[in-house]
């Protein structure tokens, strides 16, 4: 285990935090928390429970980096209750560079489509109410 993981699983044993806080707190931090199978090394977003290749049920954490390349995104203009300030924005399909994982997030400041061309790149800077925080590089 390298430091940085170290001091992660002691923060998160400490702290008892559940598989959503630890997600969200790596998010905060730019990375994405995945699982790897303990079984065949496939790699799954923390939200599953068993192994989609192999079916095996036990994993170890891995942390990701948070930065990819957008694949696909929606533009938000007529937002949910709550979202109205946040207008316009895109809501962004992102494929990680260090992994064939894909996460979703929230992007702002995205009006028209040729703010955001398919295959740009974008991290992770943050989590909040609105969920993942991506933004351009």
């Amino acid at each position: 285990m390298q430091q940085a993981q170290v001091a992660q699983y002691i923060f998160f044993k400490v702290y008892k935090l559940s598989a959503k806080q630890q997600f969200i707190e790596c998010a905060k931090l730019g990375k994405v928390l995945a699982r790897k199978c303990k079984n065949c090394g496939e790699l799954h977003l923390a939200t599953v429970y068993f192994c989609q290749k192999c079916g095996h049920k036990e994993f170890e954490n891995v942390e990701l980096e948070g930065k990819g390349t957008v694949v696909t995104f929606t533009i938000i203009t007529v937002p949910p209750a709550g979202f109205e300030k946040y207008t316009p924005y895109a809501w962004v399909v992102l494929e990680l560079d260090s992994s064939d994982l894909r996460i979703s997030g929230f992007m702002a400041n995205i009006a028209k489509p040729s703010d955001l061309p398919i295959g740009s790149k974008a991290k992770i800077v943050d989590f909040d109410e609105r969920g993942i925080i991506l933004e351009k590089q």
